[in-house]
């Protein structure tokens, strides 16, 4: 027998065992041990089948908020990139800060600005002096590699996994680089295009898959610097 107190306080609050699911599902186990196996219980069919499906809608639940905090954060990260980016005053401390503050928000191991030249051998102290974010290329360099040999439309994001022998763009890291996000730029009429590149030694922290949204404006963003500094 139900002790007394237990036996009041469960018929004063009969929610407590509705909101249990361990309990609900043991008394549901007796009822049918209850009615023997030549008996088939069509509820407690339907009840298996609604608690399975609202597992399925909690763990929907669950991904949705794990991804809209994830997209959140994303935003937060980009937007204080931007801000970090129009901080210095001069070209040199620009470039200085995408290899250090805006390099460490975004969470990646490198980047890289390259922008395409006619002659792209001139003024090597001055690209010395600038250091290894700048990578002057030939014409035509960066519709190349966005398109990686495949004659393909070229998107303005571009995202992907590369191999351990990337090209030279990636210098003394290139054995380490393992994904990249790739962003064309447009500096305006009459001059030649650019590219921004971020490289991570994570493999999976670029994927073809992944969204490019808060890349994209970042990369519009960064356009409209670059055509302050280019002016």
């Amino acid at each position: 027998m139900i002790e007394p107190d237990l036996r009041d306080r469960l018929l004063a609050e009969p929610e407590l065992l509705l909101e249990d699911r361990d309990v609900m599902n043991a008394l549901i186990a007796a009822n049918e041990r209850t009615m023997g196996s030549n008996v088939v219980d069509l509820r407690g069919i339907a009840m298996e089948r609604l608690e399975a499906r609202l597992d399925r809608l909690e763990d929907t639940h669950r991904s949705v908020i794990a991804a809209a905090y994830e997209n959140l954060a994303g935003t937060n990260q980009v937007h204080r990139a931007i801000l970090q980016m129009l901080d210095p005053l001069s070209f040199e401390d620009f470039l200085k800060s995408l290899a250090g503050d805006v390099a460490a928000t975004l969470r990646v191991d490198c980047i890289r600005l390259v922008l395409e030249s006619v002659q792209p051998e001139d003024s090597p102290a001055l690209l010395r002096k600038l250091g290894d974010v700048l990578y002057v290329a030939e014409p035509g360099f960066v519709a190349d590699y966005l398109a990686g040999g495949r004659n393909v439309p070229l998107r303005p994001v571009v995202l992907r996994q590369v191999a351990p022998d990337n090209d030279s763009l990636y210098g003394d890291r290139a054995g380490w680089i393992r994904s990249e996000a790739l962003m064309r730029l447009d500096f305006g009429t009459g001059r030649l295009p650019g590219m921004l590149v971020l490289g991570a030694e994570d493999p999976h922290q670029f994927k073809p898959t992944h969204g490019t949204d808060l890349l994209a404006f970042f990369a519009g963003v960064f356009e409209r610097t670059m055509r302050r500094w280019l002016s």
